[in-house]
């Protein structure tokens, strides 16, 4: 009966999302009042009603119906209760009603905190923000509805994928949504100015807030996904370029990009139009991710679903939604007259080179994980995009980033001098050099990767704090401290988050240039060197976990006649889903990491093992983790959650 009610429930928010789509929409244009104040509980109602179904599926899951199909299909009664519940956003469907979640989450928000909004941009908003949910309750309820029932309930279920029985994946998932999710706001606050023909200071101060939860949450699900495909998938690396990654990484880019050019044109009223085709472009990637993840038309290992036929719909909502927003585009750009002038050195000049390159990047991006799709379309032939082309074509603009990013953020805005801005950068500059150096000097063999992430990760970080203490003026040390802790939030959060991307290029240049890796068969007792440590495979058992057997190895590290650790690294088997997963065991420090991966028995006897030392690891996720703490440490600022000079409209009556 729950079920029914959860299934109803997205019925009637369907229809409020059809009825917000129009109503403030038509109210906006007429200058009806109490039209436009209708998309306010409209907004509200539509977020209560699929929360009470998001909440019924999970009910579903928690109690094992298998009655259900979707439980069926992804749980199992011997599953962990948190699995359980992960399980409803772990597949094509649940993970649609978490998307659906999120959109009527924003509007809510858009409804209970735009009260400083002008009431034709907030009802115009509010009615984009529901013709965006409108397409995806049409697509789940008529091709992925979650609600189906099986004729004949089954005993138990065929279980969750096993890779996806994991803490960072039950939670990578909703947060990935968040910053997917989000940036449908700033899609709706461009198409609104768009349709109203109005793009002013008080519009990027609007967007602003926005735009910066999206990418706060977009950064904290990647980092979450990365640090699960670290010690999950027993790879030992990072990041893959898969395209499913890619398909994360291309909104974030565009969404920093976004952040910076509102800046502008809230101080300066420039970049307006540049700033709208980034508000469209971002959501349009996101988009593009969900249709990436859903269609198969890309093979990944983090894939929900391999249906082309919905995948059609899924483009055919991207077509509407990207196609009818940059024809807007076109129709209207003229209007978005840029009103500051600026001179090529400049605040603004340096947020412009940091657009291009982080635009130009997010385009890499996307040639190299859509280019196997065309080739096999237009030549017949299959193709593969691996690491080695996006680390060649990403990494000299990144490069680029970090090193224009403490200068551009500490020139003036409307006109700069280098020469006064590189003056107090000299020290972080000298100090940046020296650590490359050093790096160099005590590092084995020739590579320059490590001492060019040393240099720029010190520059980053550095420089973003040269430019917080340059803004408490020229007086003495006392006075300057305690101009420091009065600085804006935002001022605080801008410095945290560019010493978190310090960090975390530091931590990938470090990995990636001093990891020391070896791949051999051990036996029961074999003792081997790896770097400074000694690695002692003392036993293999079997055990029995919840809904998987395992093949549990004890391996003890060394150094010197001091035992450092013990580790017991697992390779498991779910019987019901018929799939093993290695379950690496790591031994994490703030200098590096112990990595340890068991594998299967060899036919000559012994096992497989591979051993890794991976220099200042956490400093990646460390480092993501710094920028996520600086866009909340900016989003609590006051100034970024209400307009400047702005005055609450008095209560709209309906009419």
């Amino acid at each position: 009966m729950i079920t029914e009610l959860g299934h109803f429930a997205l019925i009637l928010a369907f229809a409020i999302g059809i009825l917000q789509m129009i109503v403030p929409m038509v109210g906006a244009h007429k200058g009806w009042r109490g039209w436009m104040a209708f998309a306010e509980p409209a907004a509200t109602s539509q977020f209560i009603l699929v929360s009470f179904a998001f909440a019924a599926l999970t009910w579903a899951f928690v109690t094992s119906d298998f009655s259900l199909r979707l439980v069926y299909l992804n749980s199992h009664s011997a599953k962990p209760l948190i699995y359980k519940i992960s399980g409803v956003w772990g597949n094509h469907e649940g993970s649609m009603l978490l998307w659906i979640l999120i959109l009527t989450l924003f509007g809510a928000c858009a409804a209970w905190f735009g009260g400083y909004l002008p009431a034709p941009l907030r009802a115009r908003v509010l009615a984009v923000q529901s013709a965006v949910t409108v397409a995806f309750y049409a697509f789940i309820l008529f091709t992925s509805n979650p609600f189906l029932r099986l004729e004949t309930p089954p005993f138990d279920g065929q279980d969750l994928n096993p890779l996806l029985q994991d803490p960072g994946l039950a939670f990578h998932p909703p947060f990935l949504y968040l910053g997917y999710v989000g940036l449908s706001m700033s899609f709706s606050f461009a198409v609104a100015a768009l349709i109203e023909g109005k793009v002013d200071a008080a519009w990027g101060r609007w967007v602003r807030p926005w735009t910066l939860a999206a990418w706060l949450f977009l950064t904290i699900g990647i980092a979450l996904g990365s640090w699960w495909a670290y010690y999950e998938l027993g790879w030992g690396g990072f990041w893959f370029w898969d395209p499913v990654e890619n398909a994360s990484f291309m909104p974030w880019l565009l969404a920093a990009a976004l952040l910076h050019s509102a800046v502008v044109v809230e101080k300066r009223e420039a970049l307006k139009s540049w700033t709208i085709l980034l508000a469209i472009l971002a959501f349009g990637f996101s988009l593009l991710g969900a249709f990436i993840v859903r269609s198969g038309v890309l093979t990944s290992v983090h894939a929900f679903a391999n249906d082309p036929e919905r995948g059609v719909y899924l483009l055919i909502i991207l077509g509407i939604f990207l196609g009818g927003a940059l024809t807007l585009y076109a129709a209207r750009a003229g209007e978005m007259e840029a009103k500051g002038v600026f001179s090529t050195v400049s605040r603004e000049s340096g947020i412009v080179l940091n657009n291009i390159l982080l635009a130009v990047s997010a385009f890499v991006v996307f040639i190299g994980t859509i280019w196997p799709l065309f080739a096999e379309m237009i030549v017949g032939r299959t193709l593969s995009v691996g690491a080695p082309f996006f680390d060649a074509a990403f990494t000299p603009f990144f490069i680029a980033i970090a090193i224009a990013l403490p200068l551009g953020s500490m020139l003036a805005w409307k006109r700069g001098s280098l020469s006064r801005v590189a003056r107090p950068l000299r020290g972080v500059l000298l100090v940046s050099v020296a650590l490359a150096a050093l790096a160099y000097a005590i590092q084995s063999g020739n590579s320059a990767v490590g001492p060019v992430g040393v240099a720029l990760g010190a520059w980053v970080v550095l420089g973003a704090v040269t430019d917080v203490w340059q803004r408490t003026g020229r007086e003495g040390f006392g006075k300057r401290l305690a101009r420091l802790r009065r600085l804006p939030r935002a001022d605080w959060g801008k410095t945290v988050a560019h010493a978190g991307l310090g960090v975390t290029i530091f931590g990938v240049a470090a990995i990636t240039a001093w990891q020391i890796e070896d791949i051999r068969v051990a036996e029961i007792g074999d003792r081997w060197a790896v770097g400074q440590f000694e690695v002692e495979l003392r036993q293999i058992e079997q055990a029995q976990g919840p809904n998987y057997v395992t093949t549990l190895a004890t391996m003890a590290v060394w150094k010197g006649d001091r035992e450092v650790v013990v580790l017991t690294p697992e390779k498991r088997f779910y019987p019901v889903a018929s799939m093993p997963t290695t379950e690496a065991a790591i031994s994490n420090g703030i200098l590096r990491d112990l990595y340890l991966v068991i594998g299967d028995p060899q036919v000559g006897g012994g096992y497989a093992v591979r051993t890794y030392i991976k220099p200042f690891a956490n400093w990646i996720w460390g480092g993501a983790m710094f920028m996520a703490l600086g866009g909340l440490i900016s989003l609590s600022d006051r100034r970024l959650r209400v307009a400047a000079g702005a005055r609450r409209p008095d209560a709209v009556p309906a009419e």
